[in-house]
């Protein structure tokens, strides 16, 4: 979180009255935090000698998350350059609990700051509550964390339990413990407790016999074709909802079936098997895990009431709210109240000492019952059977419920039948049992999902810089994709996978790397990755193999805290942080600050350059290293002293016959990064050939359009060194006449304001400003003069029209341009340029 601690930043905690005494006793077990200190107490030693509140609140957040639950323990607080204003960076297990945490936080330290009451508990107990509604369940989060293990990246699809494991053509799904693998019909049929049982029947093995029944009117011929005592179940019940079991007379057995009824239409009456309760769990057809299960219950000790007992069971550590601990706290509902009117009790009753009282019908974990791990002791009989059952029902994972008394001897001797069979079934009993040995049972899942050799990445490419990132993705991708992959790419202007446009709009953050990611038909991802994404919300990859920074130049400097090129370089590092340890990192060679991230790789580097004799070009080389240069005219890839000339420059469309030295440099980074990925020279040349510089495959960046007497160029250069290389482009160009449009953006700092507007003096004859858009909170007229400032400084008497209205200013421009004159727009001035542009183009056509 930003934090502006306004007068408190004249305030550390030794001068504010108390507080150190206050923040003890609300939060005595941050004793805990060790802090810079190194020992126990640490922190609070801090606060009575005096800290700042921004360190304050990171620990208040670490600690509430705590106490709710969610033990998590990394934060670093750090000044900005604004005095006053911090950035506070914590951990979290959930994203919205951290949110609140990051607000509660403050609003502790306020109330201890002016000494008023606070209460804790609210915030623990909502942030419990949003981890319940918010988190993933037990088995399936087992299964992200044995994938994140394996390094198998994932997202979640849903706000419930639908996860992606792997990116694009690799992915898979699933849901809770339902893989795509899972056939539909075999969960129709477990679903249906009726055809299970029929299926198990014709298969010889063991069931409990009953009926089926809807109408109440066939109630008693079924209690007596059964016999009690009897179990009533809903047919499409889960986790034991609607069940009553034991029932003995026909009173109790009218209730039973008015209660299942409330869940199913159909209810299922069975013979009461008498035994204990097990859960076998198959998963890939194999038996992977046994569970003994013991309904919620307590024991007595012949002084405590019921309810006093179930208080006392539920300040067990173990248990917690949901799904949040091992075990669940118990909660007394109808089926509670039942059981013990059964037994003519009520939650007032003092039970005898060691007598169990059972306060649920069914022994499931999420309605308090216990675990215990059986897996080495199941008859190998009994594994036969559980197997072959996953296989009759037709299911990847299921859990198979037995009542037996128990599972060391074959079910055909001790009598035990199979009671359900359950697609979706829990982890929770396998991976954290009450007693026994824990299994984890989420990495046959993984195996299944993910046998030996099958990946889970598709290749990625990460691309950053300055400028030149959009049209070196864009080449990377036209590489790609001429060698016969679906590419994936995203670029300032959209996203796209096989050159169709799915997403308009700047699409170089996170967001637009998932969408790419997430697309099951693409094989290979190229991903535009600005600072602004970086910035907000990190990369939206959690790898990728090869990182290309095309140039670090002065842009964007004074937003979110870059106010320099060393901030500026720190935010591009990120992308090369995210390189595989065998991946490469692609640098610019001519750019300082691009050697400079080289220093920290912890992957490959490979270097570009328009230099051969580049220094920090030889020494690589001479140390045996990769490179592309451009050398006598040529995109040649150097390995070590040995050069491989891949295409002549003038041969390159986007190069325009060799005269724009930083389209060259683009070209050179893809190349580069073509070339290391594994594709071939004379593959890389075709490709090169092939990109025709157009608004379909760079739009706004170089975009010539030729108009019967005169030419317009449309490029959407927006800073200095942008500028700059226009001008180098214009310079080649013979006109009778150079006009520039061109406009400000508001969040940039004044001087680059003013230096485009000197580079634009040096450029052109005339001068359209066209300050329509991109304010960002200035004054429009602010804008227009720091441009007519940078003008003047460098031309007094420069030609200067200012028309604000994008249409007429681009019209009147056209209007009055000269046979042989040459109209540049820079900066994306016009609204939507290249439409505008082309539909004057098409009204002289039809003329």
């Amino acid at each position: 979180m930003r934090l502006d601690l306004e007068d408190l930043e004249q305030k550390p905690t030794n001068v504010i009255e108390g507080f150190s005494e206050r923040i003890e006793k609300l939060l005595p077990s941050m004793f805990t935090h060790r802090c810079s200190k190194g020992v126990e107490g640490g922190f609070f030693t801090r606060v009575k000698e005096g800290t700042w509140m921004g360190h304050v609140i990171e620990h208040i957040a670490l600690e509430i998350q705590t106490l709710a639950g969610m033990d998590t323990g990394f934060g670093r607080t750090r000044m900005t350059k604004t005095e006053g204003i911090y950035n506070v960076v914590f951990s979290y297990l959930e994203e919205k609990v951290g949110v609140y945490a990051a607000e509660a936080a403050v609003r502790i330290a306020e109330a201890l700051i002016n000494d008023v009451e606070y209460d804790l508990e609210h915030d623990i107990r909502r942030m419990k509550e949003i981890r319940e509604l918010e988190a993933l369940g037990p088995s399936t989060a087992s299964i992200v964390e044995e994938a994140v293990k394996r390094s198998i990246p994932w997202i979640r699809l849903n706000k419930s339990s639908l996860v992606q494991l792997g990116y694009g053509k690799n992915q898979v799904r699933f849901r809770a413990t339902m893989t795509e693998k899972t056939s539909s019909i075999a969960v129709d049929i477990a679903s249906n407790k009726e055809e299970t049982k029929r299926l198990l029947t014709e298969a010889a093995i063991p069931v409990a016999s009953g009926v089926t029944i809807s109408n109440p009117d066939d109630l008693e011929a079924s209690v007596n074709k059964v016999g009690f005592p009897l179990v009533f179940k809903p047919l499409d019940g889960n986790h034991g909802k609607g069940a009553t079991i034991n029932v003995k007379t026909m009173e109790d057995a009218v209730a039973a079936f008015e209660y299942a009824k409330t869940y199913s239409r159909r209810v299922i009456i069975e013979k009461f098997i008498s035994g204990y309760d097990f859960r076998v769990l198959v998963i890939d057809h194999k038996v992977v895990a046994a569970a003994q299960r013991d309904p919620a219950h307590v024991r007595g000790n012949g002084i405590h009431t019921i309810q006093e007992l179930i208080d006392k069971e539920n300040e067990d550590p173990r248990r917690g709210y949901g799904h949040e601990n091992v075990l669940t706290e118990i909660a007394v509902d109808r089926d509670t109240l039942d059981l013990l009117a059964k037994k003519e009790y009520t939650l007032e009753t003092i039970p005898e000492k060691g007598e169990i009282v059972y306060l649920k019908s069914t022994a499931n974990l999420s309605t308090g019952g216990t675990s215990i791990d059986v897996t080495d002791i199941v008859h190998p009989q009994n594994i036969f059977i559980c197997e072959r059952i996953s296989r009759v029902i037709g299911l990847d994972i299921c859990g198979i419920d037995i009542m037996a008394q128990n599972l060391t001897q074959p079910l055909t001797e001790n009598g035990g039948v199979v009671l359900e069979v359950n697609a979706a079934p829990g982890f929770r009993m396998h991976l954290a049992p009450s007693e026994g040995l824990p299994r984890n049972v989420a990495a046959p899942v993984i195996d299944m999902l993910y046998p030996q050799g099958k990946l889970s990445q598709i290749p990625i490419i990460a691309v950053t810089g300055t400028n030149g990132k959009t049209t070196t993705t864009r080449l990377i991708a036209h590489i790609i994709r001429s060698n016969g992959k679906r590419v994936g790419f995203t670029t300032s202007d959209g996203v796209y996978v096989h050159n169709t446009m799915l997403m308009k709009g700047d699409t170089t953050g996170p967001v637009s790397a998932e969408f790419i990611l997430k697309d099951p038909t693409v094989e290979f991802a190229v991903l535009e990755t600005a600072r602004g994404g970086i910035l907000r919300a990190g990369l939206g990859f959690n790898a990728c193999d090869i990182g290309v920074v095309t140039n670090i130049q002065e842009d964007h400097l004074g937003l979110s805290d870059i106010h320099n090129l060393d901030d500026l370089t720190r935010v591009k590092a990120v992308v090369i942080g995210a390189v595989r340890r065998k991946g490469w990192a692609v640098l610019n060679a001519d750019n300082g600050y691009c050697v400079r991230i080289a220093k920290d790789a912890r992957c490959n580097v490979a270097y570009f350059s328009m230099d051969e004799n580049n220094p920090v070009i030889k020494e690589h080389c001479r140390k045996g290293g990769i490179a592309a240069i451009y050398e006598n005219g040529f995109i040649t890839i150097k390995t070590g002293d040995w050069k491989l000339r891949v295409d002549k420059a003038s041969h390159v469309p986007l190069t325009f016959g060799g005269s724009v030295n930083f389209m060259i440099q683009n070209v050179l980074a893809a190349t580069l990064a073509a070339y290391l990925w594994g594709y071939k020279p004379e593959d890389i040349r075709l490709s090169l050939e092939t990109f025709i510089p157009s608004t379909a495959h760079t739009p706004g960046r170089m975009n010539i359009f030729r108009f019967k007497d005169f030419k317009v160029l449309v490029d959407f250069a927006h800073n200095p060194d942008g500028f700059n290389g226009v001008k180098a482009f214009l310079q080649g160009v013979e006109a009778t006449e150079h006009v520039g449009i061109i406009s400000a953006t508001g969040d940039r700092r004044d001087e680059d304001i003013i230096e485009t507007a000197r580079i634009s003096a040096q450029m052109f004859d005339k001068i359209y400003i066209c300050q329509e858009k991109y304010l960002r909170g200035r004054q429009q007229q602010e804008l227009i003069d720091l441009l007519i400032k940078g003008i003047r400084e460098v031309d007094p008497d420069k030609e200067i029209i200012v028309n604000n209205k994008s249409t007429e200013c681009l019209r009147a421009a056209i209007e009055s341009a000269q046979k042989g004159s040459y109209l540049t727009i820079l900066s994306n001035t016009i609204d939507n340029t290249i439409q505008r542009v082309t539909e004057h183009l098409d009204k002289e056509l039809e003329a």
